[in-house]
């Protein structure tokens, strides 16, 4: 029997909806459902192995070969510069990544954007020649302009509730952001035969 395939995992939401598409392929979900704090967890017929982690370091798992496969947003794999392997859009995780501000609020010369996407903030705003000044928080983004700290944020959108019920709008979409499954380039073609029907399983099962 070859060594199992390692999956890198986000933990958090993605996880409760990945679980589905997992059963829907044919993959028993339970390792990545059970309620405990083990990051690292293996399928009963011992072919699989998951690594639970923070969604931004999956790519990073990827990229070293610590796991063949994983499971990242667009946003993610933006912000961090990787180029994996994409075979597979999963079809989850569906939203935006939006500017968005006061309604009515002009964009100053030097405008002060927050978020948590500092690299492709400021890659985008220097795509249209605004030399804007990038504010790096992690989380609350929607609070930044309300107390004064920016003009303008960069955060991902899925419904807008969010935005509304701290009188913002959005402004001008980025990027459109979905969880895909990401592959180790060199593990990919070493272990072809394995990885291929367990992606093409995954495709069948995408809604």
């Amino acid at each position: 029997m070859s060594r199992p395939l390692t999956i890198a995992i986000p933990k958090g939401r993605i996880t409760r909806v990945l679980a589905p598409l997992f059963r829907r392929a044919g993959i028993d979900p339970s390792p990545i459902e059970a309620d405990d704090r083990r990051l690292v967890r293996e399928s009963a017929d011992g072919s699989l192995r998951f690594l639970l982690l923070k969604p931004d370091d999956v790519p990073t798992y990827v990229e070293y070969g610590t796991a063949e496969l994983g499971v990242s947003g667009r946003d993610v794999l933006r912000e961090r510069g990787y180029e994996l392997y994409q075979p597979l859009d999963l079809g989850i995780g569906r939203c935006r990544l939006v500017v968005a501000g006061p309604s009515g609020a002009e964009m100053t010369s030097v405008p002060r954007i927050a978020t948590k996407y500092p690299r492709i903030a400021s890659e985008y705003f220097a795509s249209r020649g605004i030399q804007a000044e990038i504010i790096y928080v992690q989380g609350s983004v929607e609070l930044a302009p309300l107390v004064g700290l920016s003009d303008f944020i960069v955060d991902l959108v899925e419904s807008g509730a969010t935005l509304r019920d701290n009188h913002l709008v959005e402004l001008e979409t980025i990027l459109p952001v979905s969880s895909v499954l990401v592959a180790n380039r060199s593990l990919y073609k070493l272990r072809h035969r394995d990885i291929h029907p367990l992606v093409e399983r995954l495709r069948a099962a995408v809604v």
